[in-house]
């Protein structure tokens, strides 16, 4: 399968008055901190240049809105967790996120990344179950799976697995080298629009 085509960066969302009211089907990326959201999402489209790479956690303060093919959005969530940012603005980001969360209808299926090299935290666990809560498509994506040996790739996909109490499929993934990614693509193409 073709990496995604004509993806084009739409806009930055920092308030939910600005969040785009369209039918377009929604796919969205969530995950804490530093987790890779930006390198996974250019990944998908073999555009290293597409969604700008945070050197330090925490920089993702918007909901940043990808189009692809007009056909449907990726949307990549601010991350949660670790950031220097102020109470007042993390207050601000979480109230744009569940706004964003709670009014879109569009969403066909989120992409929870975590990052294979650690169990996952309480943050993760707790966006999780929330994910569950909504009864949104949901797969799990284990990523940074360069980062370890394959013979242990396995072993945590179990501990992910055990530790957030997933039946969800869970995608062992690499932004660096492309473990995943037709795994993701198929996903993407069978639920976007016809």
């Amino acid at each position: 399968m073709e990496y995604l085509k004509n993806a084009i960066f739409v806009k930055s969302i920092f308030s939910k008055k600005d969040l785009i009211q369209d039918n377009l089907p929604t796919f969205i990326m969530v995950g804490k901190s530093n987790v890779g959201k930006s390198s996974f999402i250019n990944a998908l489209t073999n555009n290293k240049k597409l969604a700008k790479v945070g050197c330090s956690p925490g920089k993702t303060r918007s909901i940043n809105y990808f189009k692809i093919n007009n056909e449907f959005y990726l949307v990549d969530l601010p991350g949660y967790g670790f950031s220097k940012m102020s109470l007042k603005e993390k207050e601000n980001i979480n109230k744009l996120t569940n706004s964003f969360l709670e009014t879109n209808l569009n969403i066909r299926h989120i992409f929870f990344l975590v990052d294979i090299r650690h169990e996952p935290t309480e943050n993760d666990r707790t966006m999780y179950d929330w994910i569950v809560s909504k009864e949104i498509p949901c797969t799990i994506v284990a990523n940074k799976a360069d980062k370890i040996s394959k013979t242990k790739v396995q072993q945590m996909l179990t501990i992910i697995r055990k530790k957030l109490f997933a039946d969800n499929e869970i995608i062992p993934f690499s932004s660096e080298n492309k473990v995943g990614v037709q795994d993701i693509l198929k996903i993407l193409e069978e639920n976007k629009p016809l």
